[in-house]
């Protein structure tokens, strides 16, 4: 994929500013119609989204990408333009007395700041670039967008389409590769939002802050699977193979390794083992199952088996036909299950981001706590049990990004629920009207009465007893 030049960034983003400015105050019919034209653009082409990403993946479930990137990028369309009215409303907020008994007013208002730049990443190359697009319409903001070089044609096809819907400096699609993407994250965008690893988190950071421009880093992680007290194991199996399957385990949120009762690792295993063969007989052959995205990812994740194997790990291949994986000319993988993980094996270090499930064990509750405390916070944390003492113990001796209970995943599903990381899982959120509020500057308007305050309260000087009466009355 060709680099676009910063040049012509920059002059894009100019124009979107000085269309923002020009337009000023727009109504809320306009992020009405945005929002319209982008329900439009989804329900007109998510079919030609999805089989432009399956042919970006080598092989993605059509089914699969329907439900996970057109749906829920649709969904927030939906949501956005129902909720929109009531996110912008000013608030009221209360003034120090007596100067409301003065008639003195305080209120936010929540305007739109400009241009977002939206850098989306290469698993669900569609559902997190225009849900986001969607609740920056709905704060009032013009957008661009910087789609993966490694989903090359659906951001291709992203280009061709917005044109047909959009004027250039409402929203825009920038195209190009590595230079591309660090010079888009360098840019004076007023607002800057990046989906994709931690390590180049790090990097889009300093990048924006060159021009002070706020971020919100939504990353990934190593989250973590318990199994607790009173768990219906089989029910458990179901809900994680579900979760570390889908998209081939390339999910930010996907269980990254599972925490165990001794007692009950086999049972926990096996379970695990019987629902992907019900889900996924063959693999190979089967269109409901995604591919790696590349050769590259592919030996990555291969190479996370072989160095916990000689580490000292047991590799448990799932692989209920029997295929032969290493004779296949694309880049399928098996779900590969690990026991006796170590910290040192680098499977436990960074996130797996494929089909590979480590397991760990534990003796009681506190041990499996303290293991997830020891290490960063994560973007999930998933608890399945029925114990109601001990999930608390891990919702309140726990800090992680979102929380799902007895299921893997779905709070992201909740579109009123923000999402977002903590610490190196990632920093701020959107959905809900947290993303309302991420794309929105709170704008303080204070409205003093006709008397003269400064007067009344002593703080004009000559300094006298009015001044010693405000004292008192607020330093009690």
């Amino acid at each position: 994929m060709h680099e676009t030049t910063r040049e012509a960034m920059t002059a894009l983003l100019d124009r979107q500013k000085a269309a923002f400015m020009a337009a000023r105050p727009e109504p809320l019919a306009t992020r009405h119609d945005r929002l319209e034209r982008l329900a439009k653009l989804l329900l007109a082409h998510g079919e030609d989204f999805a089989r432009a990403m399956s042919a970006d993946f080598g092989h993605r479930s059509h089914e699969q990408s329907m439900l996970t990137d057109v749906m829920p990028a649709l969904s927030m369309v939906r949501y956005s333009q129902k909720r929109m009215k009531g996110w912008a409303k000013p608030e009221k907020r209360h003034v120090n007395f007596p100067l409301g008994l003065l008639g003195a007013k305080a209120e936010v208002r929540y305007e739109p700041k400009g241009v977002i730049g939206i850098v989306a990443p290469w698993n669900f190359p569609v559902g997190l670039t225009l849900a986001p697009l969607a609740q920056a319409f709905a704060a009032g903001n013009r957008a661009m967008l910087k789609p993966s070089e490694f989903t090359e044609r659906t951001s291709q096809l992203m280009a061709d389409l917005f044109p047909r819907l959009f004027a250039e400096d409402e929203v825009s699609v920038v195209l190009g590769g590595p230079q591309t993407g660090q010079d888009f994250c360098g840019m004076a965008f007023d607002h800057l939002l990046f989906t994709g690893a931690t390590s180049i988190g790090k990097h889009v950071l300093h990048a924006a802050a060159d021009n002070l421009v706020p971020v919100t880093l939504e990353l990934g992680g190593k989250s973590p699977t318990i199994l607790g007290k009173g768990v219906d194991v089989a029910k458990a199996a179901d809900r994680i193979a579900l979760g570390k399957m889908m998209n081939a385990g390339q999910i930010c949120l996907a269980p990254d390794y599972m925490l165990v009762p001794e007692d009950m690792e086999m049972q926990a295993i096996g379970a695990l083992q019987a629902s992907v063969a019900t889900m996924y007989p063959k693999l190979l052959a089967n269109d409901d199952y995604t591919s790696v995205i590349n050769r590259r990812h592919r030996d990555r994740l291969a190479g996370l088996v072989d160095d916990a194997v000689a580490r000292g790990a047991e590799a448990i291949v799932v692989n209920p036909g029997g295929e032969n994986f290493a004779g296949s000319n694309g880049n399928k993988l098996p779900l590969t299950i690990l026991r006796n993980v170590r910290d040192d094996m680098k499977v436990m270090q960074d996130e797996i981001f494929g089909p590979i499930l480590p397991v760990k064990t534990y003796r009681g509750i506190d041990e499996a706590i303290g293991y997830i405390n020891a290490h960063d916070r994560p973007l999930g944390l998933y608890y399945f049990g029925n114990d109601s003492a001990e999930r608390e113990a891990v919702l309140s001796r726990t800090i992680s990004g979102g929380v799902t209970i007895n299921d893997v995943i779905f709070h992201v599903s909740a579109d009123d629920l923000p999402f977002g990381g903590i610490g190196p899982s990632g920093m701020g959120s959107y959905h809900g009207i947290e993303g309302f509020r991420s794309f929105s500057h709170a704008r303080a308007v204070y409205t003093q009465p006709k008397i003269n305050v400064g007067k009344l309260a002593g703080l004009m000087p000559p300094y006298g007893a009015a001044t010693v009466r405000t004292l008192k009355m607020q330093l009690k």
